[in-house]
């Protein structure tokens, strides 16, 4: 096995996917946030709010029950893609189904929710909208699930074996990264009123449809996906395995990373979900708006940070290969200090000079810790385990990490007036402090995680045969 090298096409397989993926759901993570500031409570009064909730309550809400629907699909979706032996019908009819979903967000608004439902009273109104953001947000979580977190995901595991990982991990962050990018690009179009929502979600919704069409001709499962051993177990029995003690203790080292992952990605949540109407309510103001922003010392801070930044990535990828354990230990801690640095200035020149151990410390964080649980995974179970995977990297930081950015928000007590004259809670630059507290008890779980070896026994076996 550890002679198996991934074809070019599943590689291309590998990137496009995960490029498309990356683009719905940072449509979602990220500009269903600014919708509903930008769009929903635009225009709304003081006692519409008071009589529903603040922008930022409803954005903890939209993340948290995403986040619930998104674990209850991969625990479902995931041993059923186990069950099945089909990967690609999941996968690729998701993206079909997903993409649809996306492009319906266009047609959300006020008018269209209080004609649908009869509604005078805009408190109701306003309260109505909300919540059927929130159910559609939920229905794209189940597309999004099923094919990228419970069968990509899965897939990818079955076509590629431990000495793989920490490169095939390393795409996935690159492409993903490349993908927020691709989506902020456009995405800031919308957030200044270039161009319509309706637009911006329909494109987007549109390409990740073709996507799913492409995958059912160009995705062929493994033959390692069709040897998966589970037809002595039922399907209820399936859900569930993650759960016993007995595969708990057996795989010690897999939850002890699953913590540690956790706690990394509370810390990113508690600010992830507000960043961009941070940026543009506190930042760019702050900053004298995007004309002193653009300035020749901005952006050759920004060009050296960038070249810093990659440089320091490539380094310490590197080092991993021989020092995982320690290049993981310094992840979180480089990741920690990049959050209280961002928690002491809206300045830009702070704020860029906090991009490089932010970006750092979660690149190293990401991909290290996605590789390890991948090589934890025993063997013909990728799929069992997506689900347990769904509950600490998705179920408690998009739960727990969203409810403390809104109480940091909202003890900082920063607003604006929109256009009805209403007083509108945005977010404030605290939250970082709060997301560096949560980060630090990333180190209790890795540190024993570190004491019980990082790497997998098959990499240990690779790595000294070289």
């Amino acid at each position: 096995m550890s002679n198996e090298k991934l074809s070019k096409k599943n590689w291309f397989i590998i990137v496009l996917f995960c490029f498309m993926g990356g683009i719905a759901w940072n449509t979602e993570n990220m500009y269903f946030n600014t919708f509903i500031t930008n769009e929903i409570y635009a225009d709304v009064s003081q006692t519409a709010i008071r009589g529903t909730m603040e922008a930022t309550t409803a954005v903890a809400r939209m993340v948290a029950l995403s986040a619930i629907a998104a674990v209850v699909t991969t625990f479902i979706m995931g041993a059923l893609s186990d069950k099945l032996k089909n990967r690609k019908m999941f996968i690729s009819v998701g993206y079909i189904f997903w993409g649809v979903v996306t492009g319906m967000f266009g047609f959300i608004s006020k008018e269209n929710v209080a004609n649908l439902f009869n509604l005078t009273d805009e408190a109701k109104i306003l309260g109505y909208t909300v919540w059927f953001i929130i159910l559609m947000d939920i229905v794209m979580t189940f597309m999004g699930s099923t094919s990228n977190d419970a069968a990509f995901q899965a897939w990818v595991t079955d076509v590629s074996v431990p000495k793989q990982r920490p490169i095939v991990e390393t795409v996935l962050s690159v492409v993903g990264t490349i993908s927020s990018f691709a989506v902020t690009g456009v995405g800031s179009f919308a957030q200044a009123g270039t161009i319509s929502y309706k637009l911006f979600f329909g494109g987007l919704g549109i390409v990740v449809t073709l996507c799913g069409v492409a995958g059912l001709f160009l995705i062929k499962d493994p033959p390692r996906t069709a040897q998966i051993e589970n037809s002595s177990s039922s399907y209820l029995s399936d859900l569930f395995y993650g759960f016993r003690p007995s595969v708990i203790k057996e795989n010690a080292r897999l939850y002890l990373a699953l913590i540690a992952f956790c706690f990394a990605i509370v810390a990113f949540q508690v600010f992830y979900p507000y960043l961009l109407t941070y940026v543009q309510y506190v930042v760019l103001p702050d900053n004298g708006g995007v004309e002193n922003i653009l300035k020749p010392g901005v952006i050759i801070t920004a060009v050296v940070v960038a070249a810093v930044t990659i440089t320091a990535i490539v380094t310490l990828l590197k080092l991993s290969t021989k020092k995982r354990g320690i290049c993981l230990v310094a992840g979180v801690i480089v990741l920690t200090l990049g959050f209280l640095i961002l928690s002491t200035s809206t300045s830009i020149y702070v704020i860029l000079i906090s991009i490089v151990p932010v970006v750092l410390g979660n690149a190293l964080v990401n991909i290290l810790f996605g590789a390890a649980v991948k090589d934890f995974i025993p063997e013909g179970k990728a799929g069992l385990f997506q689900g347990i995977r769904m509950i600490f990297a998705v179920l408690i930081p998009m739960v727990v990490g969203p409810v403390i950015g809104d109480m940091a928000c909202q003890h900082a007590a920063r607003t604006i007036i929109n256009e009805a004259g209403a007083e509108v809670i945005v977010p404030a630059k605290n939250m970082f402090l709060w997301a560096g507290i949560v980060c630090v008890f990333a180190l209790i779980p890795l540190y024993f995680l570190v004491k019980k070896g990082v790497e997998s026994k098959e990499y240990e076996e690779v790595t000294e045969d070289e």
